[in-house]
């Protein structure tokens, strides 16, 4: 019979897959294991779905069943160091039969892989890829990871991971600008509630050279009314004498009489014109030049004072104007992401962090943990409908068995190792292989003439 190529034999299981298990998960039906690591031998067949515990104490070989398992489907890179039990003689056997109809099986010298379909067609890891979830296989390097890893994982999943980005990046950009500002808007404003005011100060800078200009004014104009006082005098003096030459001078009287007529008109004009004048007091202007520089300085101060006031409201401004954007991007966000199909109804991611009912990954309870991993896995590969588990000791039977009620809830399958011998394990693992359970003790049975 002539053999196919492996292209189409990959090819002829896959739609083997989707037309018989077509709304079905793949899942892990019976596992066989000898001779690795730790184990000897162990046939286990896990629940379809819940939860399988494989318990045992340490360095009994619970470890080594997922480690067998992880090996056989997830290809050579899970290959243990030392994958042949010690002491053993005969190489590792590994066989495992999924719920598609697949057997995958490692056994012989090299641990050679070989997949084989119902149809008894061959193919090998690139099959088994198709549905096999890398994480699946160590669940707890996922949970282990940073909170920015998770959050990559689950973002990729959903396809929105390069938007958040950019949102994210936004958010960052104006979230630095507006705390910046805000600390600036702060200064501002302390500064300006230290400043000094003065109520009765002018609300512009007083120019000494103008006050000076208004002095030289007055006093000129003062100058200007004692010189036509003097001329008054001057007047009147020349009249008196006058008077007395004309007595003293008859032949002269009629040139004198005229010159004296002409004096008293000169005389009583210039009373009239000096007659209601007032000087004007310079005081005033004195004080407020030697005050000048006083009167400056608080003037100088209020103006210091509404520039800070200004240059605080300004700030303040942009800080809010920059809130009101930041809650833009914050609801984009958030409208993005309930949007999009998340892998549990209450995951959301805020700040780069995933959020399950309220809380973050350091305040979520184990079976939260667990459940968001375990629901992430799944959204990663929707075909792989099996996690591997260890070390579950750490949670309590409550734990667990919520754990175990929403496996089943969601028909989804995980294998665990935990370190006890307690009935909470399905089966136990002692010195390499399967505890069976204690026999029941058999009653004595009498015979005559025994006792």
């Amino acid at each position: 019979m002539r053999r196919q190529p492996l292209g189409r034999i990959v090819k002829r299981s896959t739609i083997l897959y989707q037309k018989g298990q077509e709304m079905e998960s793949i899942k892990i039906n019976k596992l066989e294991i000898e001779n690795v690591k730790r184990i000897k031998a162990v046939k286990i067949e896990p629940t379809a779905s819940g939860l399988t515990i494989v318990g045992g104490n340490n360095n009994q070989g619970k470890t080594s069943v997922l480690d067998s398992i992880a090996w056989a489907l997830g290809g050579e890179k899970y290959r243990p160091s030392q994958p042949q039990r010690e002491g053993s003689t005969i190489p590792p056997t590994l066989h495992i039969v999924l719920n598609n109809g697949l057997i995958v099986e490692r056994k012989g010298k090299n641990s050679s892989l070989k997949v084989t379909d119902p149809s008894g067609h061959k193919g090998g890891q690139q099959l088994l890829n198709e549905f096999v979830e890398q994480l699946a296989l160590d669940l707890p390097k996922f949970m282990e990871s940073s909170g920015k890893e998770r959050t990559q994982i689950l973002l990729k999943i959903i396809g929105v991971g390069d938007q958040l980005a950019v949102l994210d990046q936004q958010e960052k950009e104006m979230y630095n600008k507006r705390l910046t500002i805000g600390q600036i808007a702060d200064q501002k404003e302390k500064f300006a509630k230290e400043q000094p005011y003065y109520p009765d100060a002018p609300k512009e800078l007083v120019s000494p050279s103008e006050l000076i200009r208004q002095q030289q004014e007055i006093l000129a104009k003062n100058g200007e009314n004692q010189r036509k006082r003097d001329q008054v005098k001057q007047y009147e003096d020349s009249v008196c004498f006058l008077q007395q030459s004309v007595e003293g001078m008859k032949k002269q009287l009629a040139e004198e009489e005229k010159k004296l007529q002409e004096e008293v008109e000169n005389l009583r004009i210039a009373q009239m014109n000096a007659q209601d004048l007032q000087d004007e007091s310079t005081a005033e202007l004195e004080a407020s030049i030697s005050n000048i520089e006083e009167i400056n300085r608080k003037v100088r101060a209020n103006m210091d004072k509404d520039k800070a006031e200004e240059d605080a409201k300004e700030y303040r401004d942009q800080y809010n104007a920059l809130t009101v954007d930041i809650n833009k991007t914050r609801n984009a966000k958030t409208d993005l992401l309930q949007s999009t199909e998340l892998p549990l109804p209450e995951l959301s991611v805020k700040e780069g962090e995933l959020i399950y009912k309220g809380q973050q990954w350091d305040n979520m309870s184990g079976s939260d943990r667990l459940k968001v991993s375990t629901a992430i896995v799944r959204k990663l590969n929707p075909k792989c409908g099996f996690v591997l588990l260890d070390k579950l000791e750490q949670m309590d039977i409550q734990t667990l068995n919520e754990f175990g009620e929403w496996l089943e809830q969601e028909g989804l399958q995980a294998i665990a190792t935990r370190v006890s011998t307690g009935d909470e394990c399905s089966i136990i693992i002692e010195d390499g292989y399967v505890k069976e359970p204690e026999s029941m003790p058999q009653p004595k049975t009498w015979k005559e003439g025994t006792f």
